[in-house]
């Protein structure tokens, strides 16, 4: 069989391959494979749904010893644990979006988390404290990337009330609002410790997007 016959031959077995594919069974009707299918994509929909919820929770984030032996044991107490309104922000509504998409690429870059977690990249205080500026700083670069996204879940230049507010908080939100700050700019070290040399980075992180 010369190169040419083969060659002739392929586009009709593709056709006869894609024909088989789409084909209606013999034993099953179209309607009932179209009814299968969509309850299997709603039962993989779902499960996919409930799986991503479920790392949402606060039980979650903290079910591995480094956080919640670091960053949880700073959080508890703070403000936004403890206050006299009782409305509490956990770990997931500060660094877990809400939105579908934006939640899903940070999911993904989770992965990386988990890596370093079963490389025990952290597993000491003395790890932690010596990877605290840099963990700082991603989280700090991500806020302000976003305009501090998730902040603004509970809080807004656009909803408060200045009158309410004591003068320094005042001034400093209107200013704020004016110059276009976002809130990581000047709320840094609210539920958990500044790092080591924290004013040197947030210079050299406002030097950083200035440039852009």
């Amino acid at each position: 069989m010369t190169t040419e016959t083969i060659a002739g031959r392929r586009p009709g077995a593709l056709r006869r391959l894609w024909t088989t594919l789409w084909r209606p069974s013999a034993r099953y009707s179209l309607a009932g494979l179209l009814l299968v299918g969509v309850v299997a994509g709603v039962v993989f929909w779902g499960g996919f749904n409930w799986a991503m919820e479920m790392t949402n929770r606060e039980e979650f984030c903290v079910s591995c010893h480094e956080m919640k032996n670091n960053v949880y044991a700073e959080y508890t107490g703070s403000i936004h644990d403890s206050n006299r309104t009782g409305v509490r922000a956990t770990c997931p509504d500060c660094h877990v979006p809400k939105e579908w998409i934006h939640k899903v690429v940070r999911k993904i870059q989770a992965s990386n988390e988990v890596l370093h977690w079963a490389l025990g990249s952290i597993n000491t205080r003395e790890k932690f404290e010596e990877q605290r500026p840099r963990l700082a700083n991603n989280v700090w670069t991500a806020m302000k990337n976003t305009d501090s996204r998730e902040c603004r879940n509970c809080h807004n230049f656009q909803t408060m009330d200045v009158t309410q507010q004591r003068s320094r908080a005042r001034d400093r939100h209107l200013n704020g609002a004016l110059q276009g700050q976002t809130c990581i700019d000047c709320h840094k070290g609210i539920a958990h410790q500044l790092p080591a040399g924290a004013l040197q980075a947030e210079q050299k992180l406002n030097e950083t997007f200035a440039k852009h």
